[in-house]
């Protein structure tokens, strides 16, 4: 079956055959390993155009959507010294980011296990499931950029007070799914 346009909200900068054959709109929900790998070839393969679209914003952390299906987001972040997220989880989906330029701390923790710190380096991925929670915070000298991806996509995140606060379990995957259209219309509120 062939792909129609409707299936895909591409970031206009990015949008080309190669993204189109890697973000599969078929496919419902992706696990870790699958997102560790969109974010790892998207961060490798189409670096030109990441880097001409990355911007910094001492405001706030920057953001980009890159790609929205009905299973999968993908988006790029930057990350200006001194700027981070609260400790949060994904509301139950599987994500994964790659580190496309520079360096970040994350601390993170699955539910009633230890807190655990690592930092990402350019060019580290990681895939991870439902279950974990982190922080990402970039307390280096030097500006960094990230690739993220999500399935099921759009799903609220959890913030906390501290990892100590991460409750038992992660609430589970959203009954319902949404379709592309009211995704999108989601998407353009908020930003991950």
């Amino acid at each position: 079956m062939t792909s129609t346009i409707s299936e895909y909200d591409l970031h206009p900068a990015l949008d080309s055959q190669l993204l189109r054959d890697v973000i599969h709109p078929s496919r419902s929900l992706w696990t870790p390993r699958e997102l560790r790998d969109l974010t790892s070839f998207v961060s490798s393969e189409l670096t030109t155009g990441l880097l001409s679209i990355l911007d910094y914003s001492t405001e706030r952390r920057w953001w980009a959507r890159l790609g929205l299906t009905e299973g999968v987001e993908l988006w790029l972040l930057s990350w200006l010294p001194g700027q981070g997220t609260q400790p949060h989880d994904h509301g139950g989906s599987a994500g994964s980011f790659t580190v496309l330029t520079g360096a970040l701390q994350e601390d993170y923790r699955y539910p009633a296990g230890p807190i655990r710190s690592a930092v990402r380096n350019t060019g580290d991925v990681l895939g991870f499931g439902s279950g974990r929670a982190h922080q990402v915070t970039n307390p280096f000298a030097t500006p960094a950029a990230t690739v993220h991806a999500y399935s099921p996509p759009l799903v609220p995140t959890r913030e906390y007070a501290s990892l100590l606060d991460i409750p038992d379990s992660i609430p589970p995957l959203p009954a319902q799914r949404l379709p592309l259209s009211e995704l999108r219309q989601l998407a353009d509120q908020e930003g991950p």
